[in-house]
């Protein structure tokens, strides 16, 4: 396939907007399905993992190719959940034309804003589809003034509906004065502007060319001087505009129904940026765009029980044939391109060649995972990674019984290598493996997923909060060492002086032993024994920071004396000091950035403060609030739950961690005791 006919589109959306139901209809209009699955029936081409038939919506992306009028089309279906967005995230990479599907029932969401945000952030060209606008309570024009409110008058209408809610039989052009009706049949049936829309598409028509004059200083200058454009310059200018992210066309319909779908197929044929168009990524420093030879970006990887690790990639520079080599740019080494093919949901079609501008896969590179550049050996090139939200909500995991305890460490290091928002993390001071992901249902989806392709069955639970412990107090004591069995004895004796030091500081040893009372080769044993007692805790068991401890005495035994009684007088300083420390507990706290709607404020903030929070700023972005605010650890396990049952799942958040501080009184003594009932 030649170059300038291939397109590249991501499907984008608030979850629930239809894009799954669009890519199936968009298939079937293409005659590449006989019949559209149903997403409630589990036979979607795009939804085909267990947890999406169980779950009813999209975890992950899925490719969907097509052809029309001559032209591939590389359709990308992606979740519209806030907790797979890292997947809608990565498809933005290999995409030239972001389509944001909107439902004509809900509108604008904050999902839709956030996605928006990280398409700019890419700088891929945008455009819309408003979908459901055959159900109850649909409306084409509210919806229209909601995204012009939240995204600009750059915002362009192209299309009108026929009809409305159950009524709705078509679409009427702002550009080409003709209209399409459907029935019965996929393909729209061409007549002229019904007369129940002439005056809308009239409006919308002129306030059409307004909008895209406005991006071309000749069409400015004829259009003021009487001269309107030609449908064939407002087509070009259109495209330029898109292309340049100053304009976003507006096409509607139905998925469901079919209306208007094969539009947004030539819509995407006639105006969809092609592959040379596409603003190139950002690169890695030093780095520039070879004129010649290969380079592609991984921006998926997948475990597949039968075929090992498959990668999809997007080729931006030359031409990939089988069997090529190709150099990791971003972890070294390289591997052949063996087995290339084109994935549509789970089916694969083997490929002799990949051309520039396309997508594919490729199996078996072990070493490849998303993220990383493909690249001729020798090129100096390679493009900045996708940056990828941080986790929101973490779970211990366990596994459930002793031979799933060896596969465990792999199968969660197989999920986070394909899964980029996914992180794993081995707690020393809680003895427990930890899992982070983006919500509650991102990590129920990648248990399920151990079980499903690795075999691995896990027990859950939430993470104990990773408290510290410091001091107030000051103490100067002695740690002694005694130890007479018969033989040879253990004798060690350290004076130890303790005091607090600055937040932040952590621990410092000062050696300040002047005589030889402690023969320098025992020293560091001190310094071990007081590290090792102050891990344990002093006060509910966590680590003791922003403390120093001052060596500045001791005495020995020629005989007695070795690394093991030092490193006992130290543990034991530690212990004799405890009581006139006045330890306190240390509580991490978080930077949460919280989006929501507007009518929601009050009763997020209010929850924000029955949780110990502390709101640093509002801001507005469109008709979204954002909240910053700091909260304890401790109070925000199960938040993604909570917020979603508090705004009914239209608010999102990140959160990472600020600093530690003191915990107050009431929730020391809960931990303590806790502490306590754990060691009892």
């Amino acid at each position: 396939m030649a170059r300038d006919r291939i397109r590249n589109v991501v499907l984008v959306g608030h979850s629930g907007s239809g894009k799954t139901a669009l890519a199936e209809a968009l298939l079937h209009v293409a005659g590449v399905t006989t019949r559209m699955g149903r997403i409630e029936d589990g036979n979607t081409v795009s939804d085909f993992e267990p947890e999406e038939i169980s779950r009813g919506s999209s975890v992950s992306l899925a490719m969907a190719p097509f052809e029309w009028a001559g032209h591939r089309i590389n359709l990308i279906d992606t979740p519209g959940y806030s907790d797979f967005i890292g997947d809608a995230r990565a498809a933005m990479r290999a995409a030239d034309l972001a389509l944001f599907v909107v439902s004509g029932v809900d509108g604008v969401e904050v999902q839709t804003e956030a996605l928006w945000r990280m398409a700019g952030e890419e700088g891929i060209p945008r455009a819309f589809f408003v979908n459901k606008l055959d159900r109850e309570r649909s409306s084409y024009s509210r919806t229209l003034t909601q995204l012009k409110a939240v995204f600009g008058t750059a915002v362009a209408p192209l299309q009108v509906p026929v009809g409305a809610e159950h009524q709705l039989c078509g679409v009427a052009q702002t550009t080409g004065d003709a209209a399409f009706t459907y029935e019965g049949s996929p393909k729209g049936k061409q007549g002229p502007i019904p007369a129940a829309v002439e005056s809308e598409v009239a409006s919308l028509h002129t306030a059409l060319i307004e909008a895209v004059v406005e991006t071309d200083d000749s069409l400015l200058e004829r259009y003021l001087e009487g001269t309107e454009p030609s449908d064939k310059e407002l087509v070009a200018a259109l495209h330029r505009g898109m292309v340049e992210g100053t304009a976003f066309p507006l096409l509607c319909g139905a998925a469901t129904r079919l209306i208007g779908i094969d539009r947004l197929a030539q819509f995407i044929v006639d105006y969809g940026p092609g592959p040379d168009e596409r603003p190139a990524p950002p690169l890695a420093e030093g780095s520039a765009l070879p004129d010649s030879g290969v380079v592609a970006y991984v921006f998926k990887t997948q475990s597949d029980p039968y075929v090992g690790r498959i990668a999809l990639f997007r080729v931006f520079r030359g031409s990939i044939p089988v069997d090529t080599l190709l150099e990791n740019a971003t972890r070294g080494g390289t591997g052949r391109m063996h087995n290339l093919f084109t994935m549509r949901g789970k089916e694969h079609q083997d490929l002799t060649e990949v051309p520039a501008g396309d997508i594919a896969a490729v199996a078996k590179l072990e070493s490849v995972l998303a993220g990383d550049t493909l690249r001729t050996p020798g090129l100096k090139v390679a493009l900045e990674p996708v940056p990828m939200p941080r986790p929101a909500m973490s779970l211990a995991v366990f596994p459930k019984s002793q031979q799933d305890e060896e596969k465990l460490s792999l199968a969660l290091q197989r999920a986070v290598e394909d899964d980029p928002t996914l992180h794993i993390e081995r707690r020393a001071d809680t003895n427990e493996t930890v899992l982070s992901g983006l919500g509650d249902t991102h990590l129920d989806v990648t248990v399920s997923r151990l079980s499903a392709r690795f075999g691995v069955e896990v027990e859950t639970a939430l993470p104990r909060i990773p408290y510290r412990e410091t001091i107030r107090g000051t103490a100067d004591v002695e740690g002694k060492h005694k130890k007479q069995t018969g033989g040879r004895g253990q004798f060690g004796v350290a004076f130890v002086r303790f005091e607090p030091l600055p937040a932040g500081t952590g621990y410092e040893f000062v050696d300040a032993v002047r005589g030889g009372n402690v023969p320098r080769q025992y020293i560091p044993a001190v310094d071990k024994g007081v590290q090792e007692a102050l891990s344990r805790g002093i006060l509910a068991g966590y680590p003791v920071v922003d403390i120093r401890a001052t060596l500045y005495d001791g005495k020995h035994h020629s005989v007695d004396s070795d690394e093991l009684s030092f490193r006992m007088a130290g543990i034991l300083a530690v212990k004799a000091a405890t009581p006139t420390l006045r330890p306190t507990l240390l509580e991490p706290i978080m930077k949460v950035v919280i989006r929501i709607p507007e009518d929601e404020m009050g009763e997020v903030i209010g929850d924000l403060n029955s949780r110990r929070g502390r709101v640093l700023g509002m801001d507005s972005e469109a008709q979204t609030r954002v909240i910053t605010a700091e909260v304890p650890l401790a109070e925000m396990q199960r938040y993604s739950i909570d917020l979603r049952s508090i705004t009914s799942g239209r608010g999102a958040f990140e959160m990472e961690m600020s600093h530690y501080e003191e915990c107050p009184p009431h929730e020391t003594a809960k931990v303590v005791a806790a502490s306590k009932e754990d060691k009892e």
